[in-house]
């Protein structure tokens, strides 16, 4: 059987119990992961948890609502989480390495491809790339200005962030439900959906429910399914606490809730629709917008306004003039050059700017378009 690569996202629910780590669960994940490593496969964990170890370790009452609290417990969290980890792999014969992510690591296109390249080679020399959100700077008011937009707000979303990243085969959302049901699975007569080929807006407005420790709830992994599934990345859906669950996912048995790949983007398409936080807005004409959808790129003739700061290499959302956002991009100018050029012709670009500069805002290559996701 050829390798894959696998992400394998665990949430809190699955790793702790009554307030505090469940090391007999741990130590069946290291265990499943340690097993699918040995016939070949390659595996990324992302792993939630960190918090509630850390309340546990302070032997203080949860604060949710207190970010400074969150992240104190995060940061005390965090030792004990990959110390476990490290123990419990360790039986397996297996290196671990912590890798810790913020949304602007993701957004910068150099922080991402680096990223990229010591995952690869951690998982080349045999180490269990163990992954998490860097709670302790990871606030979403921080860095936030007019046209800002955050990637990610917890790790269903990183999971398959990280996924499209590395070019996964397959992402397994691991959680305490068995996987995405008709109605809420507490109710009579709500039933298992075993495969979904395509993620519809009615399916996303029939759901609701989140975890009581965890950030993220089905609403989360249905739109984390969504991502992977665009990229062309398969993604399962079950419960951690099953019995055997990854190993049986990758023999191909009939567990959770499978989401069927779509056709998969390219490596810079997936960062721009998905990876990077937006750092701002491009407000173009309907003369721009239609030739952006007909497959051109944006030329400065074709901008009206400009918000938010951003540099260049930064993704921004492009808005048409009714003020609806129908693409992202990568643009060749910064927000404050494109201030001074915005309407005017390419040769009135070079006299402002200079003959070097690329003519196009933004080449269509380095557009990723809204409708392309349908």
């Amino acid at each position: 059987m050829a390798s894959r690569l696998i992400v394998v996202k665990v949430g809190t629910n699955g790793i702790t119990s009554e307030g505090k780590l469940d090391e007999l669960e741990m130590e069946n994940l290291a265990c499943q992961i340690a097993a699918a490593t040995k016939q070949g496969d390659k595996v990324v964990l992302v792993t939630s948890g960190a918090v509630a170890a850390g309340i546990a370790e302070l032997e203080i009452p949860p604060k949710p609502k207190d970010v400074t609290f969150q992240q104190a417990a995060a940061a005390t969290g965090q030792s004990v989480l990959m110390a476990k980890y490290r123990e419990l792999f360790k039986k397996f014969d297996l290196k671990v390495a912590q890798i810790l992510l913020t949304a602007e690591d993701l957004s910068n296109r150099k922080s991402y491809v680096h990223t990229c390249d010591v995952l690869g080679l951690l998982l080349k020399i045999g180490v269990v790339p163990i992954i998490n959100e860097n709670d302790v700077v990871s606030v979403d008011e921080l860095m936030r200005t007019e046209g800002y937009r955050i990637n990610f707000s917890d790790n269903d979303i990183l999971s398959v962030l990280v996924a499209g990243a590395v070019c996964a085969d397959l992402v397994i959302i691991l959680s305490d439900v068995e996987g995405l049901y008709t109605a809420d699975p507490s109710q009579p007569g709500a039933e298992l959906i075993k495969s979904v080929d395509t993620i519809t807006a009615e399916l996303k407005n029939s759901l609701n429910g989140k975890s009581k420790l965890g950030r993220g709830g089905i609403q989360s992994k249905i739109k984390a399914a969504e991502i992977a599934t665009s990229c062309g990345i398969a993604v399962v859906i079950a419960n951690s606490r099953r019995k055997n669950v990854i190993l049986d996912i990758l023999a191909g048995k009939d567990v959770g809730t499978y989401f069927k790949p779509q056709s998969r983007m390219t490596a810079v398409k997936r960062w721009i629709a998905y990876g990077a936080a937006v750092k701002g807005q491009i407000h173009v004409n309907e003369g721009a917008k239609k030739a952006i959808l007909e497959g051109s790129s944006l030329l400065p003739v074709g901008v009206v306004r400009v918000v938010g700061s951003f540099s260049v290499g930064d993704v921004i959302s492009i808005v048409d003039e009714t003020g609806t956002e129908f693409a992202k991009g990568n643009p060749n100018f910064s927000s404050a050059e494109l201030n001074l050029i915005k309407g005017l012709q390419v040769s009135e670009v070079h006299t402002k700017l200079g003959a070097d500069k690329p003519k196009e805002i933004i080449e269509h290559r380095n557009i990723h378009l809204f409708e392309e996701e349908k």
